[in-house]
């Protein structure tokens, strides 16, 4: 079974289109979607945004239906210069970047209790994601239509919507991330606990500065669909 794990309904409507089967079980005021995407078994869940719903989420998850992986899909903003909306990121690994316990005299993004500054993704569960972004983009070009730049790298998370040059910089400066978002960090942290395989897909949907609070209400869809379409082919593939 592999779980889904989205933090807005825009970022999962579309993959629900696909789901067969489908029943709900609500907990803690999150519905969960079980039944079968492409013929295998899924449970997908908008968790909300932030940390702590992302958290509760997973763990819930991971007690109730027992997922063999879970993927956080959804969109981000952009830290890497190079990358464009609606472009796709593969995370190799995840920091949060809002973590700071500096003053006990351990690095910024450290996560007392795991020595992790970085949560390494499931190296083979991200490649078959990025490899489903390479059979999305040869069916976009067989048609004609606008094929999909993809990256590998790290995604920074935090309780914050970055929408200035100036927290743009510092989280890259620090951490080196290519994207940022506000979820797919603690899903990685509650999966390591778990010991639960994890990986996390975002499509950009800003360029995280003073365009952002603009940009996000009008790419977010585009790039949620994108998203979605990449999971037709991670299950159908």
């Amino acid at each position: 079974m592999i779980g889904i794990i989205c933090a807005m309904d825009v970022e999962l409507e579309k993959i629900l289109t696909m789901m067969e089967n489908e029943q709900g079980d609500i907990i803690s005021g999150i519905v969960f979607h079980k039944g079968t995407i492409g013929g295998k078994e899924a449970v997908c869940a908008v968790c909300g945004v932030g940390k702590v719903f992302a958290a509760m989420c997973t763990q819930t998850m991971i007690l109730k239906y027992s997922p063999d992986c879970i993927i956080n899909v959804g969109v981000a903003g952009a830290l890497d210069k190079h990358l464009q909306i609606t472009d796709i990121v593969v995370a190799d690994d995840l920091v949060q970047h809002d973590m700071d316990v500096t003053a006990l005299g351990v690095p910024r993004g450290m996560i007392l209790g795991t020595d992790y500054i970085a949560f390494p993704t499931e190296k083979s569960v991200s490649d078959r994601l990025f490899n489903s972004v390479d059979a999305l983009n040869k069916d976009r070009a067989q048609k004609g239509e606008k094929t999909l730049g993809i990256f590998r790298g790290r995604i920074a998370s935090g309780d914050q919507f970055i929408a200035t040059k100036e927290q743009k910089e510092d989280i890259t400066d620090a951490f080196g991330a290519a994207a940022c978002e506000m979820e797919g960090a603690s899903i990685a942290q509650v999966c390591y606990v778990n010991h639960i395989p994890y990986a996390v897909m975002r499509a950009i949907s800003d360029t995280a500065d003073e365009s952002s609070e603009v940009d996000f209400p009008e790419f977010s869809k585009a790039a949620a669909d994108c998203t979605a379409e990449v999971i037709r082919h991670f299950f159908t593939g």
